[in-house]
């Protein structure tokens, strides 16, 4: 657990200072306008990108409403760009009725209409689709819009976020796209065509990011791809399951019980639920896997002691439901 320090405080007491420094500056004869709405759109970003609590958010977000209110009706552009920027400040707000990603999904609305209606940089209006994808795709998850529009808001990001030009804004649309597709229920006859698809964006975000330069989101996307290796509805089950422990070997040379417990309990479980699935010899899959669940059997284990020492109840239930079951079986 991180301990408060002085220099956590300094910093709450400045971000404040800075906040009412903004609205004093507002007042200011000697301040031009322009500059006003620069300086409020600064302070903003900078409450933002590292709040300490919930309250520099609603600050930033004042910030941004009043740099609103001062812009010229004529500066359609800047205050597209303030709308875009607040709706990201909005999306960072929990709130279990989602209405905060209601008023994020309408700023960035706005914000696009806008930016393509005055002639936009395509780079300002890509990025406000890759946001407006992940408010959509947030709001898909409690049934309040379709995941379909955050696939296709993604997809047009992608026409300019490409991957020689924009390569971290190329991998986080392909890890969305392919989270998106994943999430859409496996009831129709295109489940197989996502689920394929959604491989093929995790893979396309693997040509990007390496294990010497992003570990941790190279860990990620292995991980996350071997979970789409390994429940895809394919009739080349083996051939993927085998993919998939290749992918999470690679995830796991990252993870470890020191840095990133919970992460590598994620993954050592993933891998057990693959090896309960894989025959001992896979050119006589008839004579069974005891071997395979005897391995899956004690990762299960370990992970379960992580998951019960740092409070993950729900996935100690999970785990040592599997665990009960594949000890009945081995017996």
């Amino acid at each position: 657990m991180q301990s408060f320090s002085l220099t956590n405080s300094l910093t709450n007491s400045l971000t404040h200072e800075q906040y009412q420094q903004a609205l004093a500056m507002l007042e200011s004869t000697s301040v031009s306008l322009a500059d006003k709405i620069d300086m409020l759109v600064e302070i903003a970003v900078g409450l933002q990108s590292k709040p300490k609590g919930q309250h520099q958010i609603l600050d930033a977000i004042s910030l941004y409403g009043k740099a609103l209110a001062l812009c010229p009706d004529r500066d359609v552009l800047t205050a597209a760009r303030i709308l875009a920027r607040r709706a990201t400040a909005y999306y960072m707000l929990p709130s279990q009725d989602c209405q905060y990603l209601e008023i994020a999904k309408n700023d960035l609305e706005q914000a696009i209409s806008q930016f393509e209606s005055f002639g936009a940089l395509p780079e300002e209006i890509a990025e406000a689709q890759l946001n407006l994808g992940l408010v959509i795709q947030a709001l898909a998850g409690s049934h309040l819009a379709k995941i379909t529009d955050a696939i296709s808001l993604y997809q047009k990001s992608l026409r300019v976020f490409t991957k020689s030009n924009f390569p971290a804004e190329y991998v986080i649309l392909h890890n969305n796209l392919a989270t998106a597709y994943l999430s859409i229920p496996l009831a129709d006859e295109k489940a197989k065509m996502r689920e394929a698809l959604a491989v093929q964006s995790f893979e396309a975000a693997l040509e990007i990011v390496t294990i010497e330069d992003m570990p941790s989101e190279y860990a990620m996307l292995q991980n996350n791809l071997g979970n789409a290796l390994q429940y895809a509805s394919s009739s080349h089950a083996v051939e993927n399951n085998l993919r998939a422990l290749a992918a999470y070997d690679e995830a796991l040379k990252v993870r470890d019980t020191r840095n990133s417990p919970v992460a590598y309990a994620n993954t050592i479980a993933n891998k057990a639920n693959c090896l309960r699935n894989l025959p001992d010899d896979l050119e006589h899959p008839e004579n069974g896997n005891s071997s395979r669940l005897a391995e899956a059997l004690t990762l299960y284990r370990e992970a379960r002691m992580i998951f019960e020492q740092y409070g993950e109840d729900s996935k100690v239930e999970v785990v040592t439901q599997v665990i009960n079951e594949i000890e009945s079986n081995l017996d």
